[in-house]
């Protein structure tokens, strides 16, 4: 399986801390991978690498082979590399289903066509309720998102992702604070978009990981520690001591 996207040598130092040092990550086609570790260990550090919210001290970035490194966040959101945020950052005043057609307004207008009339952006609407079809938020998109749950404003965000049309899907934490509800539906939503994508995602529920992950990436201050499915990293004495306490955790999920 080819890998879609690939760092070389990634480091990042802040002032003499070194918070992602000497990373190479080999992320394939298809897969959705998960980025795992400690608290502190450096994994949203690397998202805002790859995604170009932070510029690397050293080392190479390359999605299809190409050197991205100094590539602009809106260029490679062009290209197909898309994420979403730790945080939930939907348009709360707004339906669900104008947060999804804010995403697809970008067809009309590259700078997304805030200033046209409603009329003109309705054209939008039915590709916007087949998106919140995928996401099982069809009967809410009429609703104003800061009306609903948590774990349905992660929906939202899906939706919106999935309307830039990305080929990796980079998701920060998509199962952070949910009930456990909330958290078996964003784990199957997960599951069911990937289909012809690939997804990278950092997270810290190991039944999520262990459930849905074809390959995983463990850090630890801001080195990769192991690599490999999730049977292969559960079972590493290093990853196990690296948790400190997480032993449990991780087992508990086979």
């Amino acid at each position: 399986m080819p890998h879609i996207l690939r760092t070389i040598g990634l480091s990042k130092e802040f002032s003499g801390f070194q918070a992602v040092d000497n990373v190479s990550l080999n992320v394939r086609e298809g897969d959705i991978h998960a980025l795992i570790g400690p608290n502190g260990a450096g994994k949203t550090t690397v998202f805002n690498l790859l995604t170009k919210f932070l510029s690397p001290t050293s080392g190479r970035i390359l999605l299809d082979e190409r050197d991205i490194t100094r590539e602009k966040p809106a260029a490679l959101a062009r290209q197909g590399l898309v994420r979403s945020f730790q945080i939930s950052a939907t348009f709360p005043h707004l339906s669900v289903l104008e947060n999804v057609r804010v995403a697809l307004q970008r067809r009309l207008a590259p700078t997304f066509a805030f200033w046209l009339p409603g009329s003109r952006l309705q054209v939008l609407d039915e590709r916007a309720l087949e998106l919140l079809e995928q996401v099982d938020l069809q009967d809410f998109a009429h609703k104003k998102a800061g009306d609903l749950p948590y774990g349905r404003k992660r929906s939202i965000e899906i939706a919106a992702t999935l309307a830039m049309e990305p080929r990796i899907m980079l998701l920060d934490e998509p199962t952070q604070g949910m009930g456990h509800e909330d958290v078996d539906r964003v784990t199957q939503l997960i599951k069911r978009v990937s289909t012809g994508r690939t997804v990278l995602m950092v997270e810290h529920n190991m039944k999520v990981v262990a459930n849905i992950c074809d390959r995983i990436s463990v850090l630890q201050r801001g080195s990769i520690l192991a690599e490999g499915s999730y049977t292969e990293v559960s079972s590493d004495a290093r990853v196990l001591e690296a948790y400190m306490g997480s032993e449990t955790e991780l087992e508990g999920t086979h």
